[in-house]
């Protein structure tokens, strides 16, 4: 079995009518695509009677409960296997269908794996990431061209709601797909980012969406502890020469005890290898960060790895798949379980094999 698409956006919608009722899951700690493009399916199933229940993995960002606004969603604690995080009953009863978004990854299923393990069947992917495991759903949407799983999700909720343009949607349906499309490619700033994309965005901000308000809900939201700990990464700022035709490779390292000192919070890193990005002879920048584990353990490392669009550019999504992760060619990320200076060996070696 092979990751790649057997579904259209048709096909999806209509799998999805029949349901009675549906699980919307994404992956842990989700970024502004996973969260837009959950909340905009669990909105659209909601509108046609199709009872969504829509579960996250904590940690979430700041801004989530903002952008979920009335959306009822269901918390889960990392790497524990469906263990409620809001004090609430497990997940009780099944569901006719189970809809993933932003990923088709085990490792960033993990938590949900118990659930998803004997209903392959009835679940749904929709994502546009090129690794994934494609066993965890009979029916895969796969666009690995488009810029964030919003763009590929953007047409099913038309379908859903037998709309022929996005420019028709429901403002708050709208509001979380432009969310995605946006926060996935830097505010359009990044390489993927094509006339479609374009397209839907425009689409979009005719459906009523204001983009200043979700810019500054998203970016203008930092506490001076992100800044604080922004300061940490800098000053461990090392560089590794992978020769040409990639250039440097940057390397950032944040500990647990970073965090504590800084009152930081785990998803405040968001952005930070983009930023390095901006020296002129470093091509790749990685952003290592110690993981919280649960006592006896081992250590955990995640790590976030991003290049510039240069005319001859690391893949570090191809990098990571050989770390045990995933993601696109510009944007990746994996976790190894071994300690930070373990984690740094590791990928160096694995830059260098390339």
């Amino acid at each position: 079995m092979n990751w790649e698409s057997n579904a259209d956006a048709a096909s999806v919608a209509a799998k999805l009518k029949r349901a009675n009722s549906a699980y919307v899951l994404t992956h842990a700690k989700p970024d502004g695509d996973a969260a837009g493009s959950a909340l905009a399916l669990t909105r659209t199933l909601d509108t046609i009677g199709v009872k969504p229940e829509l579960c996250f993995v904590a940690p979430l960002p700041a801004w989530l409960e903002q952008l979920a606004a009335d959306t009822p969603h269901r918390l889960f604690a990392p790497m524990k296997p469906l263990e409620p995080a809001d004090g609430r009953a497990p997940l009780a009863g099944e569901r006719d269908a189970i809809a993933i978004v932003d990923t088709g990854s085990w490792q960033q299923l993990a938590e949900m794996k118990p659930l998803l393990v004997s209903h392959s069947a009835t679940t749904i992917i929709i994502d546009h990431h090129a690794h994934g495991d494609p066993e965890i759903a009979a029916t895969r949407l796969i666009q690995t061209s488009a810029a964030s799983c919003t763009e590929v999700l953007a047409p099913v909720c038309c379908a859903l709601l037998g709309l022929r343009s996005a420019a028709a949607l429901p403002l708050d349906i709208a509001s979380p797909l432009y969310l995605g499309l946006a926060t996935d490619t830097g505010w359009f700033r990044y390489s993927s980012v094509t006339p479609t994309t374009l397209r839907l965005a425009a689409d979009l901000r005719e459906a009523g969406v204001v983009h200043t308000d979700l810019y500054q809900m998203i970016e203008q939201q930092d506490n001076i502890s992100r800044w604080k700990l922004l300061g940490r990464a800098l000053s461990s700022v090392q560089t590794h020469d992978l020769g040409k035709p990639w250039g440097k490779l940057s390397v950032m390292t944040l500990t647990l005890r970073d965090f504590d000192e800084c009152g930081a919070d785990r998803n405040d890193t968001g952005g930070f290898a983009d930023m390095v990005l901006a020296v002129a002879d470093i091509g790749t920048s990685a952003v290592l960060t110690e993981a919280d584990v649960a006592p006896g353990e081992p250590p955990l490392t995640k790590i976030s790895l991003r290049s510039k669009p240069t005319p001859n550019p690391l893949d570090v999504g191809t990098l990571t798949k050989h770390l045990g992760g995933g993601g696109h060619f510009h944007a990746a990320g994996a976790k190894v379980r071994v300690n930070l200076a373990q984690a740094t060996s590791r990928l160096l070696e694995a830059a260098r094999a390339l």
